[in-house]
């Protein structure tokens, strides 16, 4: 019995109802001949609910519901969730259902309203951005269920605690995949790279497509086939290509929700994809104020798995970041040269010269390329015309710090060092077309 209270809610239009009688009651004060009037509607209001609550309640089990969440959750993607409904009762009713979803969303209004005939289904679908990673705990699939009567809501509670795991971009990472499946890539923003020069092993003699080099036209096999022909060449393989990621203070600033840190993983997990797909070996380094995690470079099956499950266990205090101990770690353990992939962020020429002599020694090793970003703030700024005085200032400011990120650029290219200064949000395109840009010119 206890059960069936704490399951019955009131509407809201019986609360109209009991208003309006209590104002009949008052008025019989005044009007004795209201009284009997009051009495009845009061009466009609008792029969009302009783017979609504026995309808509600007559089927145990009136409607099934039924949540539907991935095994694990893509960081800073659009991730679809489902609730299935069917109506058991054998009279159309109203729903309300109030699914309860991870605290770290932040979603208290997460309110469906629909309804359903008698044995009608229905799929409710949205989609949840996750903006870190870890566990994630849903809670409870509320529904609240009205009969036809339209007076009591009974609550059906669908227990289905479950916690699912935020892991880095992988829809990403399958998105690049089949565009590379499909030779689509350029929908996603990548570049045709040309290959300079021909450094690259010779592979077949194949006919010629749009976008091909014509230097490398075969002509005496296109003489003999009376169609164009040209020399295709093998890429070098089986080369390293290490992320080294910064899990420094520096990567602390948020954009679009995300930290530059999860940013620099999801870019991460892509590359190294592209990288095992093109038949290099990928690897991973994370460092803050010591070395984390590392993992060798390889492109064994199963090294994605591996480096898919290490960006996932990424934690940070957002230290200072020890360069000289990343470059110590390098030097010791990866022996063959190998490209360098660091993901950090300067903000001023002068913290980037305290790291350029470790940045200098990397290079003499390995092709180094440091990756950090844009202050799209500052941009925003820069594009908005200044009319006070004040707002002078503030763009006068944002200049400064906008083309010391430039200058940046400039000096680790007198010590070649290749960097590449993005947006966050281009971050990913923008580091594999490098990455392509680099393998394409025999530099790896």
């Amino acid at each position: 019995m206890i059960h069936l209270f704490k399951s019955l809610y009131f509407s809201k239009v019986v609360f109209h109802f009991v208003v309006g009688i209590v104002v009949l009651f008052v008025f019989a004060f005044v009007f004795p001949w209201l009284l009997g009037i009051a009495q009845l509607c009061f009466m009609i209001l008792i029969l009302l609910l009783l017979a609504d609550g026995i309808i509600l309640f007559m089927a145990k089990k009136g409607i099934f519901c039924r949540r539907d969440v991935p095994e694990r959750l893509s960081n800073g993607d659009e991730n679809p969730i489902s609730i299935f409904i069917e109506n058991h009762y054998s009279f159309s009713i109203l729903l309300e259902i109030i699914d309860e979803i991870p605290f770290q969303f932040q979603k208290r209004d997460l309110l469906f309203h629909t309804s359903l005939k008698s044995a009608e289904q229905q799929i409710i679908e949205y989609q949840l951005r996750p903006t870190k990673r870890g566990e994630y705990s849903f809670g409870s699939v509320n529904v609240y269920v009205k009969s036809p009567i339209r007076l009591l809501q009974r609550r059906f509670q669908f227990s289905q605690d479950k916690m699912v795991a935020v892991y880095p971009s992988f829809l990403q990472m399958r998105a690049y995949e089949l565009m590379a499946i499909s030779n689509r890539l350029t929908e996603l923003g990548i570049k045709k790279i040309r290959r300079i020069g021909q450094s690259q092993e010779f592979e077949q003699i194949r006919q010629y497509v749009q976008g091909d080099d014509v230097r490398s036209i075969n002509w005496k096999a296109t003489a003999r086939r009376n169609d164009l022909m040209v020399n295709a060449y093998q890429e070098e393989k089986s080369q390293n290509v290490y992320c080294l990621i910064d899990k420094g203070r520096v990567m602390q600033m948020p954009f679009d929700g995300l930290s530059l840190l999860d940013y620099a993983i999801n870019a991460t997990l892509i590359l190294s994809n592209i990288a095992i797909n093109k038949q290099d070996k990928a690897g991973v380094i994370t460092f803050s104020d010591r070395i984390g995690q590392v993992l060798t470079a390889d492109k064994k099956a199963g090294q994605m798995t591996k480096i898919l499950d290490l960006l996932y266990k990424q934690k940070t205090r957002y230290m200072e970041t020890d360069y000289e101990a990343l470059y110590i770690h390098a030097k010791t353990h990866i022996r063959q040269r190998s490209l360098l992939l660091l993901y950090t962020n300067f903000e001023t020429v002068a913290s980037m010269r305290r790291q350029l002599p470790y940045f200098r020694k990397l290079a003499k090793d390995h092709l180094l390329m440091v990756v950090f970003f844009e202050n799209t703030a500052l941009k925003t700024l820069l594009d908005k015309p200044a009319e006070t005085t004040e707002e002078i200032y503030h763009k006068t400011i944002a200049e400064k710090y906008f083309y010391e990120k430039q200058q940046i650029v400039r000096e680790l290219a007198q010590y070649g060092i290749q960097a590449l200064l993005t947006a966050p949000q281009n971050l990913t395109v923008n580091t594999v077309n490098k990455y392509l840009e680099l393998k394409s010119r025999g530099m790896i």
